[in-house]
């Protein structure tokens, strides 16, 4: 494709995968008897219980408030009744305390027509309230709360709003399907951010492997009468990345250890921007997501709307279990999600896919000493050193690890992935990075 864009440093071009899921449309998921709602759902101060062992909740029921600006509000995911209260691990292998609701009762949305409301005479403030209330976060993974990223600063201002319909992980398929079932919904959603925002420019990142979801965006954005750039972007991993996607569309560079607001830009990513819709429109909180589950030992890979706290074993049922042992489960991408072995994990607001692997697709090996050939160097798009910074925090040198950009590393896993040694260069830095703040107090 011509005219596509990118960033000029490093990335990646592990093996899309998407051909399994890509075109498969997006449909609801069965919702199971027992959910586990996890409390902590989002960067920022996990979220204050407010119900008891025997309460009976409906769909959309407060069951954690937010407990500080970087905090976010967790509701109930369908009618019933909470049975218990108990700490559970996530994906990311942290510990969160969880409401566990059995489902019973008459569903008040699923199923039923929906009351649509005019947002339009709201004010930007209204609007962000709205989003605030209904715990919306950054679906692409970093869980990041919606409310705060949308409230500029004084001083600053969002020149560029990008909506990141990248997709970039290999294996997920969710937004490129939102992009062409949901066209409509998602070019509201942002004439609701571009209302709370007011942006002078827009533009949607779109990889070139995606020309069907380039041409449908492009063509209702034209009837629609918007004035949206669509940008066909380079096939290269990880150019959905925040930073990595301001640069490619932009040329400009977000500044060390700074936000893309530094430089005039606000980014979400599509399953972000449909769940704005829906809380604004319909006044629904999010209590459900996309998800793709996918990989070599699933039986019939799919993309499904799926009630936060439906466990991933349930997922994995639903799509004919497995064809094949798994080597790995992974909740999450293959490149920046993490490894499970249990079932019973919780789906949260972050989980974008669940993959279980095949060995071939894994192909582990065994980890042997660092060869010095340089080939993470030039992955990094960062322009980082990753064997430099990993010896630094290996030998507890956190001070020296953060002079030489620790902080900078997007964690995108693209070094490891070049590496022959099969060094855990990410786990090393995220590991560096905790224990570089902890330091710091």
């Amino acid at each position: 494709m011509k005219g596509t864009k990118t960033y000029p440093k490093g990335g990646v071009h592990p093996p899309d995968s998407k051909s399994r899921s890509e075109h498969k449309a997006l449909k609801n998921a069965l919702i199971p008897q027992i959910l586990t709602v996890p409390l902590a759902q989002h960067l920022g101060k996990p979220a204050e219980i407010a119900v008891q062992v025997g309460d009976e909740v409906r769909e959309g029921t407060l069951l954690g408030k937010s407990s500080g600006f970087i905090s976010a509000p967790v509701h109930s995911p369908v009618p019933g009744k909470v049975k218990e209260i108990r700490d559970v691990y996530l994906g990311n292998g942290l510990k969160s305390p969880a409401v566990i609701i059995e489902m019973e009762g008459e569903f008040d949305r699923s199923g039923k027509e929906q009351e649509r409301h005019d947002w339009r005479g709201l004010s930007g403030e209204e609007l962000l309230q709205l989003i605030s209330e209904s715990g919306i976060v950054g679906l692409g993974g970093a869980t990041f709360p919606t409310h705060v990223k949308f409230s500029i600063p004084k001083g600053k201002k969002a020149e560029l709003f990008v909506v990141n319909g990248v997709e970039c992980e290999p294996y997920l398929t969710i937004d490129h399907r939102l992009m062409l079932e949901k066209t409509d919904e998602l070019l509201e959603g942002v004439e609701i951010i571009q209302k709370i925002i007011q942006p002078e420019r827009i533009a949607v990142g779109i990889e070139e492997n995606k020309p069907d979801a380039i041409e449908v965006m492009e063509k209702r954005i034209s009837e629609r009468g918007m004035n949206i750039e669509v940008v066909p972007l380079e096939l290269k991993y990880p150019q959905g990345d925040e930073k990595l996607l301001i640069k490619a569309i932009t040329g400009q560079e977000v500044p060390s250890g700074g936000l893309p607001i530094d430089i005039g830009a606000v980014v979400s990513n599509a399953g972000t921007v449909y769940s704005i819709y829906e809380a604004v429109v319909f006044r629904k909180p999010l209590i459900e997501r996309f998800v793709t589950v996918s990989g070599g030992a699933i039986k019939d890979p799919s993309n499904l709307k799926v009630r936060i706290g439906t466990s991933i074993g349930d997922l994995i049922e639903e799509c004919g279990g497995f064809s094949e042992v798994p080597e790995k489960i992974v909740v999450g991408g293959p490149m920046t999600g993490t490894a499970v072995y249990d079932l019973d994990t919780p789906v949260i607001k972050g989980t974008s896919g669940v993959l279980a692997l095949t060995s071939k697709e894994v192909k582990s090996s065994r980890r042997t000493a660092c060869l010095s050939c340089g080939r993470c160097i030039e992955a990094c798009p960062m322009g980082l050193n990753p064997t430099i910074l990993f010896k630094l925090v290996d030998h507890l040198k956190y001070d020296e690890s953060l002079d030489n950009g620790l902080m900078d590393c997007r964690e995108c896993g693209s070094c490891g992935f070049v590496c022959p040694a099969r060094i855990p260069l990410v786990q090393g830095f995220k590991l560096g990075k905790r224990m570089a703040r902890k330091k710091k107090g």
